[in-house]
């Protein structure tokens, strides 16, 4: 015997109660996560607060190695080009630009 209409709404809706169960734990779990985000900063703040010179100290660290990745970046990234560029020196007219360049570079270099 097929399942009544009753049937068939009595289980949607304790598929539905089951769903909004999980949905409210899920719900809890993230009001925690929050909770335990907002203590983090406010204990990062506070740190902050009671030491400055190891903000100091970290700021600094941290702009000398940004300054030193984007040198040695730079110098990566130029070395490539150059290396690219050397490949186009039998091109009649571009050729010639490239060629200069080179030559300035190796006249800065003396």
């Amino acid at each position: 015997m097929p399942p009544s209409p009753t049937d068939r709404l009595l289980a949607k809706i304790d598929k539905l109660l089951a769903e909004l169960q999980e949905v409210r734990k899920l719900n809890e779990r993230m009001d925690k996560i929050a909770l335990f985000l907002e203590d983090i900063r406010l204990a990062d703040v506070i740190q902050n607060y009671t030491a400055p010179s190891k903000l100091l100290w970290i700021n600094f660290l941290a702009g000398l190695a940004r300054g030193l990745g984007l040198t040695i970046g730079t110098a990566i990234v130029l070395v490539l080009l150059g290396s690219f560029l050397s490949q186009f020196l039998s091109v009649p007219i571009i050729g010639d630009y490239i060629r200069q360049l080179i030559d300035y570079v190796q006249a800065y270099r003396q």
